[in-house]
């Protein structure tokens, strides 16, 4: 049986931190030491995309917790422990991360992720309006801008479709002006509506 299938039968598919059976898919836990149903969880798309870090944390949404971090899948504890951790300046986040016990081996992976010693925050790449900018949207120029190393100049209001976020820093991403691909700070960007 491969691996999705044993987690989506015994999560009975559903995401195994809220319940919810809207867009469930196998998440791989990460840092575990080996790949395998117990390191395997099924998550909603709420879920994983909190979890990823690319959207803010809905602490409302967490809550689920206080039911889900007594599964008995290391996956789900371990998932439980981090979520916690980014969560703990909530008063309920904190009562249920001082319940929650795991064995040392499984408090070591937890650890691996580095989310008990930040403070939770999520750090997006946003426009100059502090919208939330993903992969393929459409922004507009709100600044002419020379492009270095070309005779390109990218005028103010020009629309830069299809754009790429530059994963390792929240303040560019990548799009093309007149055909060339460049990059571009996102404090000279507005996302246009869709």
């Amino acid at each position: 049986m491969k691996l999705a299938d044993v987690v989506a039968e015994r999560s009975q598919h559903q995401c195994e931190l809220c319940g919810s059976k809207d867009q469930i898919e196998v998440l791989e836990v990460s840092h575990a030491d080996a790949v395998d149903a117990n390191s395997s969880i099924m998550v909603c798309a709420v879920c994983k995309s909190q979890i990823e870090k690319r959207e803010e944390l809905n602490s409302k949404h967490w809550e689920c917790l206080k039911d889900s971090m007594w599964s008995e899948v290391p996956g789900v504890q371990v998932t439980a422990w981090r979520m916690l951790n980014r969560l703990r300046q909530e008063s309920w986040a904190a009562d249920l991360l001082d319940m929650l016990y795991l064995e040392e081996e499984r408090l070591v992976w937890a650890k691996a992720s580095g989310d008990h010693e930040s403070d939770g925050s999520v750090d997006l790449h946003r426009d100059v309006n502090g919208q939330v900018l993903q992969n393929g949207d459409s922004v507009v120029l709100i600044k002419s801008l020379d492009v270095k190393g070309s005779s390109v100049n990218a005028k103010i209001g020009t629309a830069v479709r299809n754009i790429k976020l530059v994963a390792d820093n929240t303040e560019q991403i990548e799009g093309k002006v007149d055909g060339q691909a460049i990059v571009i700070l996102t404090k000279y960007l507005k996302k246009q509506g869709k």
